[in-house]
């Protein structure tokens, strides 16, 4: 669904990814993983159009992105939630579902609008509150609900679990697997708790020092006998 070729980009001058050839595949779970500093937030905000891109391609439905802005992204069917700052806070749960829809007519809204809480039930009893006053998880679902309205093929999630509860962190992870199964939604995910994430998926990116050390089926890097080395840089 979207791929990166040869991609090098960082932030005005400074250079965080290089040379990488990627691709999230339709309809899959894509974990990219690797030590702190490795890249791995920059490649979703690559994606979505908030780096400076120096050379290579972003490809989405083969289509050349590269340069498209992310207001336009989001239009395409692209959503990247990160990891805060990801819903209104100040605004209430129906606000921040109403403004997900704003280019919808009533109806589609409606429509959209009832799917998004079927998704995420849980909400329903929140809808007048605050965004702000909603628990780590709650704005989790909160901010992948408003995706469902905006109607997104592809989900970007970076650290969707950061600073949630073992209880709460299975719940999103589920959750994940309902967006895919479910919703049919292309999902490149970022997250600290890696072999759950690598679980849940089929591809595994392993970024180091901002390039691509391991490309290939999620369960074989999981069961990989350096493992644990390799996710912390340690290549020997």
């Amino acid at each position: 669904m979207i791929r990166a070729e040869e991609l090098n980009a960082g932030y005005k001058e400074v250079q965080v990814l290089f040379d990488i050839n990627a691709e999230v595949k339709k309809n899959q779970i894509t974990t990219i993983v690797g030590p702190n500093g490795s890249g791995k937030s920059t490649l979703l905000k690559t994606l979505f159009g908030l780096t400076n891109i120096y050379s290579g391609k972003v490809i989405y439905k083969d289509d050349d992105i590269t340069y498209t802005p992310p207001h336009d992204r989001t239009k395409l069917g692209i959503a990247y939630l990160p990891q805060v700052d990801n819903v209104f806070t100040n605004l209430t749960v129906e606000e921040n579902l109403k403004i997900a829809g704003y280019t919808l007519d009533d109806g589609e809204y409606e429509e959209r609008r009832e799917i998004a809480l079927n998704a995420f039930p849980e909400l329903k009893d929140y809808l007048n509150r605050k965004a702000g006053t909603l628990s780590g998880g709650e704005r989790q679902f909160l901010a992948i609900a408003t995706a469902l309205i905006r109607k997104s093929e592809l989900l970007m999630l970076d650290e969707p679990t950061a600073q949630l509860s073992p209880k709460f962190a299975e719940i999103i992870f589920n959750k994940i697997l309902e967006l895919r199964d479910d919703f049919r939604l292309t999902i490149a995910l970022v997250e600290q708790n890696v072999k759950r994430a690598l679980e849940i998926s089929e591809k595994a990116y392993l970024l180091i020092s901002g390039r691509v050390a391991f490309d290939g089926k999620a369960r074989e890097l999981l069961e990989h006998e350096k493992f644990e080395r390799m996710c912390m840089g340690l290549l020997d």
